[in-house]
């Protein structure tokens, strides 16, 4: 702003020079000034509107280059795709809980795990009790006065010997006052009862929900996506930048159609990333599909340490199929690493190819209304059905195992072999 204002008021001489009166020229100054900035305070709300925050985009040294991005029929596309995204909140969820970086408190039913927690139940346990014994011969205590002949003092004996003081010994019998020693009659005994107890026990238990880590992005620029999927997947597009500035996480696109035609951007929020965004948006889809390039390349992403908490986004029509062996590593990856396939499907049909990659398919059915057309009705495979009119459709680790490749088909025919 000061730099702004100071290049405006350097102009109020060249203006008295030419003529104006001092105060002419300062207001000539003043409302050159306060119609640069109306465009500058426009253009912010603009980015503002678009990205939430702008961050050094509005910066004088690239003043110029942004104005000139804004400008651009790009950049009409990124708004109409932040429109568009306010009307798709479902798809916005999907973006934020891309990643595995952090642990939430929601569980997450579609990964469960064997977890250790202890259950009580009901153990016999040994119990050491002290039980009393009648005339049980223990550790001598003292002297008590008892009947126990066999414990009797020696004092008490001597009076058997006496020929009137044995009448008095019988008398002390009778009456159970004899002097003896005193035993200890009780006794430790080890006994097994019932009791409640705790127990260590496994049960399949939900993880946590994980989110907020990097994200890599796959979209079909396929021709088959031309019209509303073409405008789903550009709002997609936006979306994951705007929440990968927002959560300060990265964010990396893999544009693909045709073999070897891929396209690779990572998504940044700064002037050079503004203009690779508004090159992306003014581009028409068209080309085949291949969708294996772009799974090995982001499969290769997470080899590196700052993607290896990284979740792969994929949005596409459905119409393609991965080679068996990426299937494959896509299987490896999830089992060794944790990673989890999101996919978001603007097309009529949950196909073959979309259903063995993805763990889930957001299936966006009224995908048409969005490029301008209306919505067709109809009925769209599931995985179910696909299983049960198609069997060897779906890969299986059963059909895996019994699939050969085309090269020995061909020689078990010729060869004559029809058991195989």
């Amino acid at each position: 702003m000061l730099r702004s204002l100071c290049f405006h008021l350097d102009l109020i001489v060249d203006a008295m020079d030419a003529g104006d009166s001092a105060e002419a020229a300062a207001a000539r100054a003043l409302d050159n000034f306060a119609a640069d900035w109306q465009e500058r305070c426009g253009t912010i709300d603009e980015l503002t509107a678009v990205f939430g925050e702008y961050a050094d985009l509005v910066k004088n040294t690239r003043w110029d280059m942004m104005r000139g991005v804004l400008r651009s029929s790009g950049w009409q596309e990124v708004v109409r795709a932040r429109r568009l995204i306010e009307s798709l909140p479902e798809l916005a969820r999907i973006v934020r809980q891309l990643g595995r970086a952090r642990a939430t408190d929601e569980p997450d039913a579609s990964n469960r795990s064997d977890v250790a927690v202890m259950e009580e139940h009901l153990a016999l346990r040994e119990v050491e009790r002290i039980v009393q014994v009648p005339d049980y011969p223990g550790e001598t205590l003292g002297v008590r006065r008892s009947g126990r002949v066999a414990r009797m003092l020696p004092a008490e004996a001597m009076l058997l010997l006496h020929p009137r003081l044995r009448l008095v010994w019988h008398a002390r019998h009778a009456e159970r006052t004899l002097l003896g020693y005193e035993d200890s009659d009780r006794m430790p005994e080890v006994v097994r009862e019932l009791a409640p107890a705790w127990r260590p026990s496994a049960r399949r238990a939900p993880d946590k929900r994980l989110e907020l880590g990097p994200m890599l992005v796959c979209v079909d620029t396929s021709g088959s996506m031309q019209g509303g999927a073409e405008a789903v997947a550009k709002a997609v597009v936006l979306e994951a930048m705007r929440t990968a500035h927002a959560q300060q996480r990265a964010c990396h696109l893999f544009a693909f159609s045709g073999p070897q035609e891929i396209v690779e951007t990572e998504l940044a929020l700064d002037c050079d990333g503004v203009a690779r965004l508004a090159a992306f948006m003014g581009q028409t889809f068209h080309g085949g599909t291949d969708i294996s390039g772009p799974l090995e390349r982001a499969l290769a992403k997470l080899d590196e340490r700052r993607w290896q908490l990284a979740d792969l986004l994929i949005v596409s029509d459905g119409e393609f199929g991965a080679t068996p062996a990426v299937a494959a590593q896509i299987r490896g990856a999830k089992d060794e690493m944790g990673l989890r396939v999101q996919g978001i499907l603007v097309g009529d049909r949950e196909t073959v190819g979309f259903l063995e990659i993805a763990d889930d398919i957001h299936w966006l059915r009224d995908w048409r209304r969005y490029g301008g057309q209306a919505p067709l009705p109809g009925p769209g495979a599931t995985r179910s059905l696909t299983a049960q009119y198609f069997a060897g459709a779906l890969r299986t680790p059963d059909n895996r195992d019994r699939t050969v490749s085309g090269a020995e088909a061909a020689r078990l025919v010729g060869g004559g072999t029809p058991s195989q």
